[in-house]
Parts: structure tokens; sequence; C-alpha cells
């Protein structure tokens, strides 16, 4: 016996309150452009700006543990993801830490980028490198810091000067006294801070102007992908059709923005692709529909409109609902499974696919029946072919 999510030859009426679908559908966009105006997207990093930092370590990388050493510094929107290369050696172990900008700064500070640093080496236990240009030019000074700071140091050679190694556990403070102590009293020589786990390859900033430009190029394709679907469906049906699709698209995309904006959860290039994915999963749900419209537009020509949009929805209702609870079964266990890395990227997909399927029903069907639509295809145009036809020969 198979699952069915619904009967068999069901007869749903779903045109009985099309208004009130409408109304409700005009509400929830109202309601949405309203909280964007007002409070505006929590911007992530990619278009609010901020900096990167690239790190790579021989022990596996731990999301968490980054997190939670990254945490205290209060640095704000931080993202954390782990980088996967095939060239990759198997003690090879990148992450890339992303941090928003600070406010009033357009890139984060380096002390900032030192503490971050200091931060996530630590979380590893790792022990601070130390070089300097020179080797015995400054060995007193810094024995004399470390009595001073009561931090027990080692020595070594680098083959280009000499290279200060401190016990894993010092803390910044120490770390910063001691810099300042051998660094000179003008700065005059070249201090380098690495760590004995954790290397810091590059660091990268990405300021406004770079993110303002992302936030035009999201628009630009979001908008793109919706006129390609206009005028496909306007050449793969009619025009009602193709305005129907479109504004059922585009009710998906305004309310997707203001959950968004509502709960304030983090907006950025991940939400973009989810849009675009949504939109792609909303307008197959939608073709469906309307491609079983126009058949029985065609097979019940002197039915009226309405009779047959609420047969060509009941008879792929089986169909629709049995995608969408599918879909969400996966991203449901993604959501709770997944992590946080792709959790708002998710969330975007469960709520898109629910108002996808509702829009397909209910939101392009109703406009449809508002528009009308031509009844049959079939029928050639009496006059085609005849224009000479009262010419004698």
């Amino acid at each position: 016996m198979r699952l069915r999510l619904v009967r068999e030859n069901t007869s749903i009426d779903f045109f009985s309150k099309a208004r009130i679908w409408l109304g409700i559908s005009m509400i929830a966009m109202v309601i949405a452009f309203a909280s964007f105006m007002i409070q505006g997207l929590n911007f992530g990093i990619d278009f609010q700006g901020g900096t990167s930092i690239r790190t790579q370590s021989v022990q596996p990388v731990d999301v968490a543990a980054y997190r939670a050493a990254l945490d205290p510094l209060e640095l704000g929107d931080v993202s954390i993801a782990e980088v996967f290369d095939p060239s990759f050696a198997e003690d090879q172990h990148v992450a890339m830490v992303r941090i928003q900008a600070q406010e009033g700064d357009e890139r984060i500070a380096s002390e900032t980028i030192q503490a971050v640093q200091f931060a996530l080496a630590s979380s590893l236990s790792s022990r601070i490198f130390v070089d300097t240009g020179s080797e015995q030019a400054i060995l007193n000074e810094m024995e004399a810091a470390a009595e001073q700071l009561d931090l027990s140091i080692e020595h070594g050679d680098t083959g280009r000067g000499l290279r200060t190694i401190l016990p894993a556990g010092t803390s910044l403070d120490v770390l910063l006294a001691f810099e300042d102590a051998i660094d000179g009293p003008t700065g005059e020589r070249t201090v380098g801070i690495s760590y004995e786990e954790m290397q810091f390859p590059s660091v990268s900033s990405v300021g406004p102007k770079v993110s303002g430009e992302l936030i035009q190029s999201a628009i630009i394709a979001i908008a793109l992908a919706v006129l390609a679907i206009l005028l496909y469906i306007w050449l793969r049906f009619e025009w009602q059709f193709a305005v129907g699709a479109v504004l059922a698209l585009s009710h998906d995309v305004i309310l997707t923005i203001g959950i968004f904006s509502e709960l304030q959860i983090k907006f950025d290039l991940a939400i973009i692709a989810a849009l675009l994915t949504i939109v792609g999963y909303s307008i197959n749900d939608t073709v469906i529909v309307f491609d079983r419209v126009r058949e029985n537009l065609r097979k019940y020509k002197k039915k009226d409109l309405k009779e047959v949009l609420n047969i060509s929805i009941n008879e792929t209702l089986s169909r629709t609902l049995m995608t969408s609870v599918t879909t969400l079964l996966a991203l449901i266990a993604l959501f709770v499974l997944g992590g946080d890395v792709i959790r708002g990227f998710v969330f975007a997909m469960i709520w898109g696919v629910i108002i996808g399927t509702y829009s397909s029903i209910f939101v392009a069907s109703a406009i449809l029946l508002v528009l009308g639509v031509k009844r049959d295809w079939s029928k050639k145009d009496p006059s085609a072919g005849t224009k000479y036809g009262h010419i004698d020969t």
C-alpha cells in the first residue's frame, strides 16, 4: 500500500475564500516590507564589511572551540568555517575566520587582529614564538623583561635571527608587555609573533565599498532570475500565467526577507543563495499546477475557470504536498544537526518551501483567476488562410 498524504480524488474548494487568502498575503507582504524599512536587515560580514583571517594548523579544526575562544573578545558577528581542498596534506587543517567591521572603523585594528590570533592559538595550547632580527644584541633586554614579568623563556636560532619561545598559557597582556620591552623605546626593532600549533597565512579586509557592490550584485541576481522566469512562463503559457507566477515569486521573496528582518537573523551571501533556490523551487511547483490548468482548460471547455482551477490544484495536490514534506524532512534534519554555519541558510529554505507551497496553491492560481485566461489554444483563427478567398481565379 502506497503512502499518501492526501486521499485520492479530493474536491477541496480552494477559491471559496480566494479574496481572504489574497488579503492575508497582501497584509503579510505589507508587514514584511514595513519591517524591512523600519528595522532593516542584520547584514553579515559579506554585506557589512570586515576582516577575514585564514588559519592553518596540524590539529583538526574545532569550530566550537574556536568560537568559544573568540567569544570573550566581543567582536560581534564572527563566522568560522573549515576550508576543504583535495590538495591539502593530511596534517593541514585550514579554517576561515571572518569578523565584522567594528563600529566606526573600516578595518579591524592590528591590535584586535593580534588578539584574535592569540585567542585562536591559545585554544590549541600553542607555544608562542617571538622572532627578532638580531641574535645577541637584545638578549640581555629579553632576560630582564622575562624576569620582571616572571616569565619562563627559551632561546633558539632560526638562521635569520633570534627566536624566543614563550610557554603555552602565557596571557596576552604578558605577551604584549614582553613585546614592548624588546621593541625598543621608538619601536625600531622588527618583532614577529608566531605560534607553534597554528599559522595565519593571510589576513584580508572587505571595506564598505566592496560590501555595497555585493548588495547591488545580489539584488541584480534575484531580479534577473525573476525576469528570466517571467519570460519563460510567458513563452510557455500566456501572459496571465507569467504575471501570476512572478507575483507569487515576489510574494515568496518579500516574505522571506521580511522574516529575516523581523527576527534579525544574520543575512549574508548564503541567504541570497537560499532565495534563488526558493525561487526555483516555488516556480517548479507553480509550473506543474499551471501545466495541469492548461490541460484542463482544453479538456473542460464549458466549465467555469474557477472550477477548472480547483480541479487542477486537487489533481496535483498529492504531488505538491509529498514533494514539500519530503524536502522539509531533510531540511529540518539539517537545521537540528547541521550546526551554526548553515543554520541561517537552512532556516531560509524551510521558510521558503512552506511559503512557496502556499503561494503555488493559493496565490498564483488566485491571481490567474482574477486576470482570466484564454480558454482554448487548440482552435485556429477561422479567418486564417482566407484573406484572398473571395478573389476568383
